[in-house]
């Protein structure tokens, strides 16, 4: 049993079907909307601090340092995500998600009571240490009730706590700052959390456990956690605070790079590594986890972006940009849903993806070329854009958790999420650099204030936002090219679904 419990499975060990949970119906759907309702406070996070930012700002009298209010969640929730996944396969689903929760409720708690803007970037990089792991547990419990053929469906779902959370999310934002208090918005996620915990907890014992124990990696751990972290600082400060080709910058990119080296070499060292290298290669995980971070990394560097190109070309509000914003952001629930049915109904289901990104990819390129464009036209195509864009991510997900052994899930699903949130780091960062070389000026993205407050004419505007739908249509077409490389492999399902297939 001693060498069982330390036992580092390979991939080629995963399971063709996966065991039937023992769970009624009822209990899947109260299961997944706690898990939602959970998932719902991190998304609603990331959006409605950044309407509230002015605000606080004025009552600490510190701007200079606002942008670090953002940026320490970021990093720290970043790091974090990997680091779960693996505690939930060795610890197991219930201790990690009351342990994610707790520490974001706490560090809410401490942001809404922060007296000066230093202890609340503090607060706000514990809060990132809880909101990194909800995510990749989240998605990791769905993978423990639900089997693969029909994952694709609750996927979607998940999909739809994110656009509700970025369109609610600076409403709320903004309510809160003006006419309550900007500590509302930390306040606001103590009844969401304990709520979304009273629904989950009691129905956890029901779940299969499928975590072994094992010796933890600290020192794998460790070595990976600091390397995203200095890189995710390199494409913070590159091109604002710091130039790109600084000696400053260069010493923390090649500092990152070496930290990488090191651990892929503890990795092949050690007897039981903290992501073990055979569980991220193979013709499935690798070319599932690059497709997923190109397609958010394109959605998100667009998302960011946008507003400034809404407000200089069509001379839009700040908040009819906004609302402009919606069709990219929401439309991407449809394509995921899309994906999901056809994963429950089709043995070839990677084709969804595959299309799906083919049409982003042309949507993305007849924006580069045939702008400008009437605004209808340019939302219509973007809702398109969105709608293909939205097939990648339940089909990377469920692809990774079904190539997987299924005591390696947890540890897969954060290395998902890790990847992915590194590439939207870099896919923004690039699409900032673009701009900006392109526009020859510093100008601050995402503090927008129409075209006349950066002295930027539209003629310069669309040539820049040329190049950034150039470089979103090559990102989606890198997408589609590793799905269309990604082995498609048959999903675990039901039993019926097995039977129905093998009579084909």
């Amino acid at each position: 049993m001693a060498a069982i419990g330390g036992e580092v499975i390979d991939i080629v060990d995963a399971p063709t079907i996966a065991p039937a949970a023992p769970l009624t119906h009822e209990e899947i759907r109260t299961i997944v909307l706690s898990l939602m309702l959970n998932l719902f406070l991190t998304a609603l996070d990331q959006t409605i601090v950044a309407t509230a930012l002015p605000t606080i700002g004025q009552q600490f009298r510190d701007v200079s340092n606002l942008s670090w209010i953002i940026t320490a969640y970021l990093l720290s929730s970043t790091a974090a995500a990997p680091v779960y996944g693996a505690l939930s396969d060795i610890y197991g689903r219930r201790a990690m998600i009351i342990a994610a929760t707790s520490l974001f409720l706490v560090g809410s708690v401490v942001c809404a009571l922060a007296q000066d803007i230093l202890t609340l970037i503090l607060a706000r990089g514990l809060q990132g240490l809880g909101g990194g792991g909800i995510l990749p547990l989240v998605q990791t419990l769905v993978a423990d009730i639900v089997s693969p053929r029909e994952r694709g469906r609750y996927q979607a779902y998940f999909s739809s706590v994110y656009v509700a959370a970025g369109v609610g999310g600076p409403v709320l934002g903004g309510v809160f700052a003006e006419h309550l208090h900007w500590s509302m918005i930390f306040w606001i996620n103590l009844p969401l959390g304990i709520l979304s915990l009273v629904l989950l907890l009691p129905r956890m014992k029901k779940i299969p456990v499928y975590h072994r124990p094992r010796k933890l990696d600290w020192v794998g751990g460790l070595l990976l956690m600091a390397s995203a972290v200095i890189f995710l600082l390199a494409l913070t400060w590159g091109g604002h605070q710091l130039a790109w080709l600084s000696p400053t910058l260069l010493a923390m990119i090649g500092s990152a790079v070496l930290l990488t080296l090191a651990f892929v070499w503890h990795a092949r060292t050690t007897e039981e590594p903290f992501l073990p290298i055979p569980l991220i290669s193979g013709p499935v995980v690798p070319y599932a986890m690059i497709s997923g971070g190109c397609a958010l990394g394109a959605m998100i560097a667009l998302t960011v972006h946008m507003p400034l190109y809404y407000e200089t070309v069509y001379h839009l509000g700040a908040s009819e940009a906004g609302i402009a914003l919606i069709p990219l952001v929401a439309v991407t629930v449809f394509g995921a849903w899309i994906a999901g049915r056809v994963m429950m109904k089709t043995r070839h289901y990677k084709w969804s993806a595959i299309v799906g990104a083919s049409m982003a990819t042309l949507c993305a390129l007849v924006l580069a070329f045939a702008i400008p464009l009437p605004l209808w036209v340019v939302l219509t195509l973007l809702a398109l854009y969105a709608l293909g864009l939205g097939t990648c991510f339940p089909v990377s997900v469920v692809s990774i958790q079904n190539a997987v052994a299924r005591a390696q899930v947890g540890t897969a699903t954060g290395a998902l999420n890790f990847v992915r949130a590194l590439m939207s780091s870099f896919a923004v960062a690039l699409f900032s650099a673009i701009l900006l070389m392109v526009l020859g000026r510093n100008i601050s993205i995402g503090e927008h204030g129409g075209g006349g407050a950066h002295g930027i004419t539209p003629q310069d505007m669309i040539a820049g936002f040329r190049y950034l739908f150039g470089a979103a249509a090559l990102f989606m077409a890198t997408a589609a090219t590793l799905f269309l490389l990604m082995e498609e492999r048959p999903l675990a399902g039901p039993p019926e679904m097995q039977t129905a297939e093998m009579a084909e």
